[in-house]
């Protein structure tokens, strides 16, 4: 059984002279609607986007548990300010 990758990302959004703002982006379960055609709403039940390849490459894109695209899947962003002290004695 192949091992399957949970996304996480983290990204240094901004930086000044006093704290770090870090952004944590996880993709969260399928919103995707499959029954769309035929006027109706129905969902897959995938949990959580498990990537289908490594980073950089396209099949990383494409979620393994369902395999739709990643954009289907619900976006949670945590943002996490670091501050830094500077004591000037």
């Amino acid at each position: 059984m192949k091992k399957r990758q949970v996304v996480i990302r983290k990204e240094t959004c901004h930086q000044s002279s006093s704290n770090q703002i870090v952004q944590t982006v996880r993709y969260g379960e399928c919103q995707k609607n499959h029954a769309i055609d035929i006027g109706g709403y129905a969902v897959d039940g995938c949990r959580e986007f498990m990537a289908g390849g490594g980073e950089g490459t396209a099949a990383a894109l494409s979620c393994a548990a369902c395999g739709c695209h990643r954009n289907f899947h619900r976006q949670e962003v945590d943002r996490e300010v670091l501050g830094y002290s500077s004591s000037n004695s």
